[in-house]
C-alpha cells in the first residue's frame, strides 16, 4: 500500500468521533463501517492531499483509490468522491469500467452510491455522453446500488437542463423497482429533470402513476407547483 493511503487512513482514524459514528448510523439501513466523521471535515482533509498526489498519473491515482475503498470505511470512499471529479480533463472512454467495477465491488450504501455517482460519472458522461445508453445495462442489474447508480450518475447533469430522454428513458427501466433505495434515487432524477423540464415531467407521472411506487412520485413531483402537486396525488383509481 502507498505510504499517502496509510497516512489518510490514519489521520481519519485520528480524527473519528465516537459521537458522530452513533449519529451517522441513524442514516442508513444497512450497516456501515465508519469513524465517526463530519463530511466537511473528510472534505477539508481530501483536499489537503489532492495537492500531494495530483501531479502523479491518473493510473497511480487510481491505484490510490482502489486502496482507499478496500479499507471499507466510508470517510475513505467520501476521499475517492473527493478526488476523482478533479480528474475530469483526464477521463478517458475507458474509464468507465474501472467506475463501474467500483460501484459494483465497493458501494455498499446510498451515501458512497451518490458521493461517486453524481460528481464522477456527471463529469464523465457529460464529457462522453455516447457512453449514457451503458445506464440501461446498470438499470437491469441485480446490484441494487448499480440500479440506483443508473439514475443519480444523471443528477447533475439533469440539474442544468442536460439529456432529459435519456433520464426519462431510465425511469422507465426503474419504474416498478421494488427496492426503495432505487426508487428515491429515479424519483430524485425526476425532481432534476423537472427544474427545466417541469411539464415534461408532470406528464410522465402522470401517465405513470398507476404503476409508480409513491415514494418515487413524492421525490418526482417535490419542486413543481402545488396545484401539480395536488394533481399527481390524486387516487383515481
Amino acid at each position: 500500500m502507498d505510504p499517502i493511503v496509510d497516512r489518510i487512513c490514519s489521520d481519519l482514524r485520528d480524527m473519528g468521533d465516537p459521537e458522530v459514528r452513533k449519529t451517522a448510523k441513524r442514516f442508513f439501513k444497512e450497516e456501515i463501517t465508519c469513524h465517526g466523521i463530519r463530511t466537511a471535515a473528510v472534505t477539508s482533509l481530501a483536499k489537503k492531499y489532492w495537492k500531494e498526489i495530483k501531479g502523479r498519473n491518473k493510473q497511480e491515482i487510481f491505484a490510490l483509490c482502489e486502496d482507499l475503498y478496500r479499507s471499507g470505511y466510508i470517510e475513505e470512499a467520501f476521499v475517492v468522491s473527493a478526488w476523482v471529479p478533479n480528474l475530469k480533463d483526464r477521463f478517458e472512454p475507458a474509464d468507465i469500467g474501472t467506475f463501474r467495477r467500483w460501484i459494483e465491488t465497493y458501494v455498499t450504501n446510498w451515501a458512497m452510491c451518490d458521493g461517486f455517482c453524481n460528481h464522477t460519472m456527471g463529469e464523465f458522461l457529460e464529457k462522453y455522453p455516447d457512453h449514457i445508453p451503458e445506464l440501461k445495462e446498470w438499470a437491469a442489474s441485480g446490484n441494487r446500488w448499480m440500479r440506483r447508480a443508473a439514475a443519480v450518475s444523471l443528477i447533475i447533469p439533469a440539474k442544468h437542463g442536460k439529456f432529459p430522454d435519456e433520464s426519462l428513458e431510465i425511469a422507465d427501466l426503474l419504474l416498478t423497482d421494488g427496492d426503495d433505495m432505487v426508487q428515491k434515487g429515479y424519483g430524485w432524477l425526476l425532481k432534476e429533470v423537472s427544474r427545466k423540464h417541469t411539464e415534461r415531467v408532470f406528464r410522465y407521472v402522470m401517465e405513470n402513476k398507476r404503476k409508480m411506487p409513491r415514494t418515487a412520485l413524492r421525490y418526482a413531483i417535490e419542486l413543481m407547483p402545488k396545484d401539480l402537486k395536488a394533481e399527481a396525488m390524486k387516487k383515481d383509481w
